[in-house]
């Protein structure tokens, strides 16, 4: 069986699940690691038996090409992004990378660009689009009278990286994290027309309870995003909660049914004359990204990949717009 040959760059984090599925892909081999940290580096490059072991992404770029690597897999600090994306398309490198994919929308667009103009094979990681139980609702969504309010919620508490505690090095929590349920508003109705955020601090004391004294990023914020179809969508998100938890996910509003999507879990239908609880399957959502990347690299067919770069920017756009309507107070209207 032929192999795709893939180069891993950032080995910690987020990349451990996307190991998980290449391990268990007889398709796939691990060629090259690239990780500043030395332990992550040798641990993954000792996990697949590979050799060509690099201390960061420059030094595997120099190094691999076209003809030693099939595709790039990054999964790396949203700050991280040094011409990584950059050197993967100036060697025609097909790429798969983490959320968000920058901190800065110009590089974010020029990349597109790039992809578009080549016509290079991405994607990006948002895994919620292939949750079977996302699909379920999209169906429903996709058939009934048009319209209606959702409201969605992410609310919890602060994840143990550095970068969760600026909001210069991670967007804040709508753009580090609840950009997924963003995602999946735009993945369900379409491009937005317009976003008005607000957003809140002085809950969380930068230097108490574990916080880092550098902490100053939003408590909370509150998202209200119109589509076409008299579609309002209210998106909260919270960092505060430190110990229960109010129940995250989408609530959707149809005429005749509520869509309760319970994030990650189970979905509750209910109509006038049933409610059904449907819990979520062992289906392992990064999984079957991970597959349809690595099916469009090996047949050129692209169309089980969800996730594309240049539509996945346009979660990523909505994410800053909503921050540049919460310091400036006022609606943000997309053409």
């Amino acid at each position: 069986m032929e192999k795709i040959r893939l180069g891993l760059i950032g080995c910690g984090g987020r990349m451990n699940a996307h190991m998980n599925s290449f391990e268990k892909m007889e398709d796939v081999e691990v060629v090259a690691v690239a990780d500043p940290r030395e332990e992550r580096r040798l641990a993954a490059a000792q996990r697949f038996g590979c050799t060509r072991i690099y201390k960061d992404h420059k030094e595997l770029y120099a190094n691999e090409s076209k003809e030693t690597l099939d595709a790039v897999v990054i999964a790396v600090e949203p700050t991280a992004h040094d011409y990584m994306e950059e050197a993967a398309i100036d060697k025609d490198l097909p790429f798969l990378v983490e959320k968000p994919m920058a901190m800065d929308l110009d590089q974010a667009r020029e990349i597109a660009r790039r992809v578009k103009e080549k016509g290079l094979i991405t994607c990006v990681g948002f895994q919620d689009r292939y949750i079977k139980l996302m699909e379920m609702v999209k169906e429903e969504v996709d058939k009934a009278p048009k319209g209606g309010l959702v409201y969605g919620a992410w609310v919890g508490g602060i994840p143990g990286v550095w970068w969760w505690q600026k909001k210069s090095t991670c967007g804040g929590q709508l753009v580090e994290q609840n950009i997924h349920l963003l995602d999946g508003l735009r993945w369900l109705y379409g491009e937005p027309l317009s976003v008005y955020a607000t957003a809140s601090k002085g809950m969380v004391k930068a230097g108490e309870n574990g916080v880092s004294p550098e902490y100053d990023t939003d408590d909370h914020s509150t998202a209200v995003i119109r589509f076409a179809n008299n579609v309002t969508a209210t998106l909260v998100s919270g960092c505060y909660s430190r110990s229960v938890r109010p129940n995250c996910g989408l609530v959707i509003t149809l005429p005749d049914m509520v869509l309760d999507y319970r994030l990650r879990n189970n979905l509750i239908i209910r109509t006038a004359k049933e409610t059904r609880d449907i819990p979520r399957e062992k289906d392992d959502h990064t999984y079957y990204l991970d597959a349809a990347f690595v099916h469009a690299v090996k047949t050129g067919d692209a169309s089980r990949i969800r996730s594309p770069y240049e539509d996945a920017l346009k979660s990523l756009e909505l994410g800053f717009a909503a921050n540049e309507s919460m310091e400036s107070g006022q609606v943000i209207y997309f053409k």
